[in-house]
């Protein structure tokens, strides 16, 4: 019999390889080939995101030419793609390789006319790995906003309302620089819900919202007065109409968080566990999401086993200077209440389908009954840990990472729950 851990990992990597990138646009493309280039026309390839790079890899077997392509990824999937250039950005916060990638997505654009085409690979992390400041803003104000954005406590399609407020590529901007060349994306969606508008911050789909809106939201996690003069200034401006209308585009979602809880659920089935799906929107602060979680396990069969997936994207007030990220404080405050409350043979994961969990080098977080008790044995304050927002160092005392490495995709965030009977 596999042990709980090599059944959650198992279960994990299923979900991982559902949201494969490549895979996912080569089903799409080989359903709806590619029409031949007009007379003149060129192909212009952008791929965006963390998983940049397969989808690239995927499009250049499938894309006529002539042809440009350009790739924008994080450090981690960084890699030659031959035919393209690809550049790094940083994530989650943006820097000066972010601001040189925005920079060459404009340049790239630019060149377009209407007899080329535009294909756009858009995947979960374009919003930080690629910035281009409206008029008037610096990449130190944007950096600046992504920090407090971070420890707001907003969620996801909230915080990409703001940055799309502050950019020229997002909410659309991006059809802007394209045209007059008509634009298709295929977009693998790392946002609960599936918003377009949201992944990535919607280079290619309308705004989420409007200056005004994002001004409130950001009054309202009590942000406001953290941010840069520019910034607030720069919301604080009547919406100024449109020169022209926004530019439509072909948008085509090949990939989501439902797919691959899906594949856990699937597995899980094949394996011999009682599966269900406990929720495909965990989203909120992470306190709250520990709480729906316990009570789920609490209500789940005893006589049986039982796997409870789950999926989304928490979000974690920061409220002390420790490392860590919103899945591994969801697995450590798991192991917290768990050793009390929870009985039998259990195991919890939470885990970044792209493989990082924050700034750390972990997906997430593997937690036992014993996970808060071997913390303490490893001479670890686990509360006063958890209450520094420090839930790597506690994890890590207990051996209780999750490492996967990049994954080279990103859906969102997994959790199961695991239990047999005895």
């Amino acid at each position: 019999m596999n042990t709980l851990d090599q059944e959650a990992r198992a279960l994990f990597d299923a979900a991982v390889a559902r949201a494969d990138p490549g895979a996912a646009l080569r089903q799409a493309l080989q359903a709806a080939p590619l029409p031949p280039l007009e007379t003149g026309g060129q192909s212009y390839i952008l791929a965006l995101g963390k998983a940049a790079v397969p989808m690239m890899q995927e499009m250049l077997a499938h894309c006529p030419e002539p042809r440009q392509a350009l790739v924008v990824t994080n450090p981690e999937n960084l890699q030659s793609v031959p035919g393209a250039r690809v550049l790094a950005g940083a994530h989650p916060v943006p820097d000066h390789t972010s601001a040189e990638a925005g920079a060459a997505v404009l340049d790239f654009l630019s060149r377009t006319t209407a007899k080329d085409r535009v294909f756009v690979l858009v995947s979960g992390g374009g919003s930080a790995l690629m910035v281009a400041p409206a008029p008037g803003l610096t990449l130190a104000d944007k950096a600046a906003v992504s920090t407090a954005l971070l420890s707001s406590g907003l969620e996801i399609n909230e915080l990409n309302l703001v940055r799309q407020q502050l950019s020229q590529l997002k909410g659309g901007g991006l059809l802007r620089h394209a045209a007059p060349a008509p634009v298709q994306a295929y977009i693998l969606s790392d946002v609960i819900g599936d918003d377009l508008r949201a992944i990535a911050s919607g280079p290619t789909v309308s705004a989420l919202g409007t200056p005004a809106a994002a001004r409130a939201l950001l009054q309202q996690a009590g942000v406001w007065q953290d941010l840069p003069a520019a910034v607030r200034s720069h919301l604080e401006q009547p919406l100024a109409p449109a020169s022209q209308p926004l530019p439509e585009a072909q948008n085509q979602l090949i990939g989501s968080n439902r797919h691959s809880l899906a594949a856990m659920m699937d597995l899980a089935t094949a394996r011999g566990w009682q599966a269900e799906l406990v929720s495909d929107h965990l989203v909120g602060d992470v306190a709250e999401a520990a709480e729906e979680i316990l009570q789920a396990a609490k209500s789940a069969p005893s006589d049986t086993p039982v796997a409870l997936i789950f999926g989304g994207e928490t979000t974690v007030r920061l409220q002390g200077t420790g490392r860590g990220g919103r899945n591994q404080e969801l697995a450590l405050r798991l192991a917290q209440r768990g050793a009390t409350e929870l009985s039998g043979d259990w195991l919890f994961l939470s885990g970044g389908t792209d493989g990082r969990d924050g700034p750390t080098d972990a997906a997430g977080g593997i937690v036992t009954p014993q996970t808060w008790a071997t913390i303490a044995k490893a001479g670890e304050d686990g509360a006063a840990l958890l209450a520094n927002n420090d839930s790597y160092a506690a994890l890590k005392a207990a051996e209780a990472l999750l490492i996967t490495g990049a994954t080279g995709t990103n859906v969102a965030d997994v959790q199961l729950f695991l239990r047999r009977p005895g």
